[in-house]
């Protein structure tokens, strides 16, 4: 098949295009390739996905409408995989407008491309973050997330409703895959892992948040993240039955769902601190910090829906994925960081 990657340079987007590759599709890679983070890490995973014959990549961004709508007409995907965004979930507080302009709008450009190309299958990038604090652990897909702790997770709960619009209006098969603290091999250096390597082994303090036994993360590494992602991408979203609670209304079939996407088995952040100093064999300098008023202190998968539907199944724990990240970054991560780089 013909299957469009967008953020096909950044974390996610890298693993999923190579294995939808390595899996005999052709692979169109989109990216703007941004300087949110390095800019050399994202072009070293595109120099990768460049050794396979079936991929090409363009350098767009999804804010530009004009740009995108020729892409589709050129390629003509069947299905597009959509995991360009803003992240980071505490730039948010200092930068909205790009969350404006790449979630909301880039995500609009999307979908009336896949509209009007009649596109098979869309799969998108959603994240625990819609959760907030008001929901129940762990977390489950049918439960109300209209309470965002902060603007990142607003547009991811946009980015849902849309593409719930899109389905019902259209019949746009749709999935949003709602991702948990993901980590391993060609990570982003912006996130936790990825810090608390680079800084244990510079000799630098990290901030762990929260008094007591602080933050709970549900990590979960790449390659089961990668599982579930080309899972969705290759069974086509069958409608689902939507009963209003309304008797006045009729039942919808909608081919539209939301799935957790996770580990289920949430960890301590400090523990996974300690896992890195055995891997590296430094002590890590700790800085013990108030939690920010954009983060939730625990977050934890209910992960029976993706599993029922498309046979996800994570099967690495934090020990083996913090291992084979520590392998990476040490022969080749730490290179494409620059020392005394900082997040934004």
């Amino acid at each position: 098949m013909r299957i469009l990657v967008t953020g096909s340079a950044g974390f996610i987007g890298f693993h999923a295009a190579l294995s939808l590759l390595e899996r005999g599709h052709q692979v169109l890679g989109l990216d703007n390739l941004n300087d949110y983070y390095p800019v050399p890490l994202k072009r070293a995973r595109t120099r990768k996905l460049e050794e396979h014959p079936a991929f090409r990549f363009q350098r767009l961004d999804l804010a530009d409408p004009s740009a995108l709508r020729r892409s589709f007409r050129r390629f003509k995907p069947h299905r597009v995989v959509h995991l360009a965004a803003q992240a980071g979930v505490r730039y948010s507080l200092r930068e909205p407008r790009q969350y404006m302009e790449s979630n909301i709008m880039g995500f609009f450009n999307l979908l009336e491309c896949c509209r009007e190309g009649k596109v098979e299958n869309l799969v998108y990038a959603s994240s625990s973050s819609v959760y907030g604090t008001f929901g129940r652990i762990p977390s489950q897909e049918d439960e109300r997330v209209d309470k965002p702790m902060n603007l990142y997770a607003a547009t991811k709960i946009c980015n849902e409703l849309m593409a719930f619009t899109y389905s019902r209006l259209h019949g746009l098969p749709a999935k949003g895959l709602r991702f948990f603290t993901v980590y391993g091999p060609w990570g982003r250096p912006d996130m936790a892992v990825f810090q608390f390597a680079a800084r244990i082994l510079a000799g630098k303090p990290i901030n762990l948040y929260g008094r007591g036994k602080g933050l709970w993360r549900d990590f979960t590494y790449i390659d089961d993240i990668t599982q579930g992602v080309v899972a969705s991408v290759e069974k086509i979203q069958a409608p689902i039955k939507v009963r209003p609670k309304n008797r006045y209304a009729r039942a919808l079939a909608i081919p539209h769902r939301v799935y957790n996407i996770g580990h289920h088995e949430p960890v301590r952040v400090g523990r996974v601190v300690a896992i890195l100093e055995k891997l590296l064999g430094k002590k890590a300098k700790v800085r013990r910090r108030p939690v920010p008023p954009t983060d939730v202190p625990i977050t934890f998968a209910q992960v029976d829906r993706l599993g029922r539907e498309a046979g996800f199944k994570p099967a690495f724990p934090i020990e083996e994925g913090l291992a084979r990240f520590t392998d990476w970054y040490l022969t080749e991560g730490h290179r494409f960081v620059p020392a005394g780089w900082k997040p934004k």
